[in-house]
């Protein structure tokens, strides 16, 4: 079967370089007469892909020497438990931007362990549709936290907020490495890697050596305190070794198309193209949800006409028969893992860093195609 244009927002499509080179050494990795699947942790055949992986992600986003870079387990929703256990550590009190699902979760899991959460802003009011604008945080808290992309919502930060000195937490799962961004203004950042880095199974976490604490909050399990792990340069158990050695062939493949803002410049053409037409089709049969300021180069969440927001029987029902149209036949087309999440309807084009243009062209071809089909 001929490969596919995969959208699916995670996991998500890796370089086809890569799988290649991957699926060459999966019986005989670098002469060792193994598979990386096979590889003790702790073996001399094993410690180079590590520190090949770490090497890269510090020279790619230029992480500064006072930062930890560490490969963890449990996804991006076990950081947001570490957070609060290793941070919260002097007033207890967390300032939260909610700008969708994933940012709400993480307050709620702060909420569970004690922590004085303080929603200071909230795109709730219009369904997530945009990332409101706060220029400066202050106040007694020991931590701010955001979700720089929002996978759901399809929307992005266009800014860093200002902080006065409280360390900034982001979580930075679906735009990782997707555009430049300046290190030194977070006190940590983390990111799954299954949608811009590897398959799923590694959390990337960097994190600034002065919140690294000997003494989280009581009760705090060994292996939710990130001094255990930067302890051990992550080795503490054994790592997803298989995971960190496909992220560093992906930093690698990320490199070669001239880092992260050579990787963002391909990112903003594939983005403006699928844009373009949402926002000036013929007859408005699309349009996409988030606002404009505001819109994820990574997701591009999108209705077509039929979703009016009515909720008669009639009217849902049209929505449902034209949506379940548009992904069948898409899929048909090659263009797989097209429905829209739930909370929004419609559909989303995942287009992460190994997307090529070719394959938001042919997109925009096959919706081009559809809305005639069925105006």
């Amino acid at each position: 079967m001929a490969r596919v244009y995969n959208f699916s927002a995670g996991p998500s499509c890796l370089p086809e370089e890569v799988l290649e080179e991957c699926a060459r050494e999966m019986l005989d990795c670098n002469g060792t007469g193994q598979s990386v699947m096979e590889m003790s942790h702790r073996s001399s055949a094993f410690e180079p892909i590590i520190a090949h992986a770490e090497s890269q992600v510090r020279k790619l986003m230029k992480v500064p020497e006072n930062y930890k870079i560490l490969f963890l387990q449990g996804g991006g929703s076990t950081q947001f438990a570490m957070i609060p256990l290793n941070l919260a550590l002097r007033s207890g009190k967390a300032a939260y931007i909610q700008t969708g699902v994933w940012a709400k979760k993480a307050a709620a899991e702060a909420k569970k362990l004690g922590i004085k959460v303080d929603v200071i802003a909230s795109s709730e009011d219009k369904g997530y549709s945009y990332v409101p604008r706060v220029e400066k945080i202050s106040g007694d808290y020991d931590y701010a936290y955001i979700c720089f992309n929002n996978t759901i919502m399809g929307t992005h930060y266009e800014y860093i907020p200002e902080t006065d000195g409280i360390p900034l937490v982001a979580d930075i799962s679906s735009c990782v490495l997707s555009e430049e961004l300046d290190v030194s203004k977070f006190g940590v950042l983390f990111a799954g890697a299954q949608k811009n880095l590897a398959p799923a199974g590694v959390t990337l976490v960097i994190i600034r050596e002065d919140l690294i604490t000997e003494n989280p909050r009581p009760g705090t399990p060994t292996m939710l305190c990130y001094k255990t792990h930067a302890d051990e340069g992550s080795m503490y158990n054994t790592p997803p070794c298989y995971t960190i050695y496909v992220l560093g062939k992906v930093l690698d493949w990320i490199e070669r198309k001239g880092g992260a803002a050579g990787i963002h410049a391909l990112n903003v053409e594939k983005a403006q193209y699928l844009y373009d037409y949402l926002d000036n089709n013929p007859g408005g049969f699309y349009r996409a949800t988030a606002q404009k300021g505001s819109r994820s180069l990574m997701n591009v969440t999108f209705l077509t006409k039929y979703s009016t927001g009515a909720t008669d029987e009639a009217s849902l029902a049209k929505e449902k028969e034209i949506n379940s149209k548009f992904v069948k036949q898409a899929e048909a087309a090659g263009l797989v893992n097209l429905k829209g999440h739930r909370l929004v309807g419609g559909m989303r084009a995942s287009i992460y860093n190994a997307m090529p243009l070719d394959g938001v062209k042919a997109l925009v071809e096959f919706m081009k195609k559809f809305a005639e089909e069925n105006c």
